[in-house]
């Protein structure tokens, strides 16, 4: 059997061959992680493959992900969860003609296609904040975001659509507060993809970017993290000296978890999963994720 470290080292050396960049999102699983030249949330991501001056991206993430690269780099070369269809969105539109779109980055580039800015788990207060404050909106697809983002900016002319991550999403109040009671003295870090209920335990809301960077600037020793389980291999590396333990040991991205090495290798060496665009949508989705980078 072929260990972590040769196949990482095979995927490293097959990437400098085709002049490839690798990406990997914060809740991939380790040895992806390790592997990859840069790792991180939606957002940064985007922003590395808007950078790149590599020809190809292989992206290890999920679906939209890989498109939202393709979207910022079409001349690039981009091998590779839908709650909400742009056929739908569009019925809302017309039934809210006066309302501006916000549309969370995990979305197909077919849904970017019909909103106005695309925002990110880090940007969507500021995103929001930024429109004129008696502007109605459309948030989709995450309910528990968009809530989270009334909250903070203060808004109540927000419509929601009633999509959600699953992970976030059902994560217990009675589990999360087991784990709390079971660590005294745990900060409680929550994604605000968490439903309210979670979030109101919480010390810190923050996105998987803001959790990593927290823990620099508390003097707690432990943490309680509520989000996908994976972000729990970066902050155990970037803190040894400190504890993270999961809001709820169920927190798996079964979609996340589908990349190995085996198929990043296979992808890139084969080309397989290409990500491919209709040129009049990814031009129409474009201008939503350009405004969502700047």
């Amino acid at each position: 059997m072929t260990d972590l470290s040769s196949l990482q080292q095979q995927l490293r050396d097959l990437a400098a061959e085709r002049d490839a960049v690798i990406l990997a999102h914060n809740y991939q699983r380790p040895e992806v992680q390790d592997a990859a030249d840069h790792v991180g949330d939606s957002l940064e991501l985007a922003r590395k493959a808007a950078a790149t001056e590599a020809s190809t991206i292989l992206f290890c993430g999920v679906h939209f992900m890989a498109e939202t690269a393709k979207l910022l780099s079409p001349d690039k070369t981009v091998p590779m969860a839908d709650m909400v269809t742009a056929p739908a969105l569009r019925r809302l539109k017309a039934e809210h003609p006066e309302a501006l779109v916000v549309a969370y980055v995990n979305t197909s580039a077919d849904v970017k296609a019909e909103v106005d800015v695309c925002c990110t788990s880090a940007n969507a207060p500021e995103i929001v904040g930024r429109i004129p404050a008696d502007q109605p909106i459309i948030f989709v697809p995450d309910r528990n975001l968009g809530d989270w983002v009334a909250q903070v900016t203060g808004r109540d002319n927000m419509i929601m659509w009633p999509g959600y991550c699953p992970v976030h999403e059902e994560m217990r109040v009675d589990e999360v507060r087991a784990v709390i009671d079971a660590h005294p003295g745990a900060v409680l870090m929550a994604h605000p993809e968490c439903n309210r209920e979670v979030r109101e335990l919480a010390e810190v809301i923050t996105s998987t970017s803001g959790m990593l960077r927290y823990p620099a600037t508390s003097d707690a020793g432990a943490f309680v993290v509520a989000t996908e389980t994976g972000l729990l291999h970066r902050l155990h590396a970037m803190y040894p000296d400190r504890e993270f333990f999961p809001a709820a040991r169920g927190a798996v991205c079964p979609n996340m978890k589908r990349t190995t090495l085996e198929k990043a290798i296979e992808a890139l060496d084969e080309g397989a999963n290409e990500i491919t665009l209709p040129p009049k949508i990814a031009e129409r989705a474009l201008a939503s994720v350009q405004r969502m980078v700047q």
